[in-house]
């Protein structure tokens, strides 16, 4: 992960903490067994977080639930960002705490992340667009 600003609103930060607490602590609803590792690197992007108002996230920012095209140099794909519960690779739901997907929170189009893949491998993918974001829309998830 880079050292960088990301933005989280108030609703995405508390139920993202409560889910990394209960993660931590056995009590489930942590998605499965191959998320765990990334309960520290998610609590460490959520501690470098502006946490703002759903009024006031600016509408290129990747929040829960937004859908956005990105490209790692070799192809452009779409995906979401949900919670572990959501999670459906195959349609492109990816959960936040994936490397990918906690690296994508918070984030702004033009940015590129960086991220480890299980196995310890560094990747690079580009934010080429937001294409639904759930504040921008209206949609306030709460």
């Amino acid at each position: 992960m880079n050292n960088r600003t990301i933005h989280v609103t108030q609703h995405d930060m508390e139920r993202l903490r409560a889910l990394i607490a209960s993660a931590s602590s056995g009590r489930g609803g942590g998605g499965d067994d191959r998320d765990r590792p990334y309960l520290a690197t998610l609590a460490r992007e959520l501690d470098q977080a502006v946490v703002v108002g759903p009024d006031e996230v600016p509408a290129d920012v990747v929040t829960m639930n937004s859908r956005a095209r990105l490209r790692d140099g070799r192809r452009t794909w779409t995906m979401t960002l949900v919670f572990p519960e959501d999670a459906n690779p195959e349609d492109g739901a990816i959960s936040v705490l994936a490397p990918l997907g906690a690296a994508l929170l918070g984030c702004r189009v033009g940015q590129t992340v960086t991220f480890r893949v299980p196995g310890g491998a560094e990747r690079t993918c580009d934010i080429l667009s937001v294409l639904y974001q759930p504040e921008a829309a209206g949609d306030l998830h709460l």
